[in-house]
């Protein structure tokens, strides 16, 4: 138990480390590593998840912000919908899901084996959205146009997505930004991390009413994350984000496929 507990922590650092060296992508291990390494049910994984989502993104947004790089009208557009389509889904949908939803002969489909089933089934996407990834930015500002039905019904989606499964969704909102606002890259990629905080961090309310938060291991968890970031963000100085990006797709790939199989034979 004690060495479980330690990878876990030093997977705390990891999804930092992740976070700081590629821009995104290491909070979709939060989860898993909740689950697997620290014994938290998939319910209060995903909740916390979501409040080391909205943390870790926060300072990666305020570092954007500082730069000039983030689309505060764009951001405030999608977040809307975003953030209470996840305060929603985690304050009275998640709650309302029954322990027990079907059974196939003996197996039995409860809520926790389906959420990371679920879960397992976003990883994959965004292992594919990784590994498929070759957007080239061409650093041209273009004059941003608003797809406001879409981007609403989007911010919407994403945020349910986001609310059941504790994942920031970067992988679905950068291809939105870029495709119904005309942001480019860098800046969709900054905005996402002002949106993806937002929405975490105001599902994670709709959780504080419902469940006993440990709120001394969740600091220092996070605060692990956020160490991981900054060392993350120095070594990116000299190592290419890029490259390792298609790497960590195979392994969250991997991650998938083996969630599915420890979830489908327990």
């Amino acid at each position: 138990m004690e060495i479980q507990q330690l990878l876990g922590y030093l997977g705390a650092l990891l999804i930092g480390l992740v976070l700081g060296l590629i821009g995104g992508g290491g909070s979709i291990l939060t989860v898993p590593i909740l689950v697997y390494l620290l014994y938290i049910n998939p319910v209060t994984a995903t909740a916390y998840s979501l409040f080391v989502v909205g943390v870790s993104a926060l300072v990666g947004a305020i570092k954007n912000i500082q730069k000039g790089l983030v689309d505060f009208r764009t951001a405030i557009v999608f977040a809307i919908p975003a953030f209470i389509a996840v305060y929603i889904t985690r304050k009275f949908i998640v709650p309302a899901i029954p322990e027990e939803l079907f059974s196939v002969g003996s197996f039995i489909i409860t809520k926790d084996i389906a959420i990371m089933l679920f879960f397992a089934l976003v990883m994959l996407l965004a292992s594919i959205s990784m590994i498929r990834s070759n957007r080239k930015d061409s650093g041209e500002e273009t004059e941003v146009k608003y797809n406001y039905p879409l981007i609403i019904i989007e911010g919407f989606v994403v945020g349910i997505l986001t609310g059941i499964v504790g994942a920031g969704g970067g992988f679905l909102i950068i291809p939105a930004l870029v495709l119904l606002a005309k942001l480019p890259m860098k800046k969709a990629v900054a905005t996402s991390l002002l949106i993806i905080a937002i929405k975490s961090l105001i599902g994670f309310i709709g959780d504080v009413e419902n469940l006993d938060i440990d709120w001394l291991f969740l600091l220092s968890f996070t605060g692990l994350s956020i160490i991981g970031i900054f060392i993350g963000m120095y070594l990116s100085n000299f190592i290419e984000g890029k490259k390792l990006k298609k790497g960590f797709g195979w392994f969250v790939l991997v991650m998938g496929v083996y969630i599915i199989y420890k979830e489908l034979t327990k």
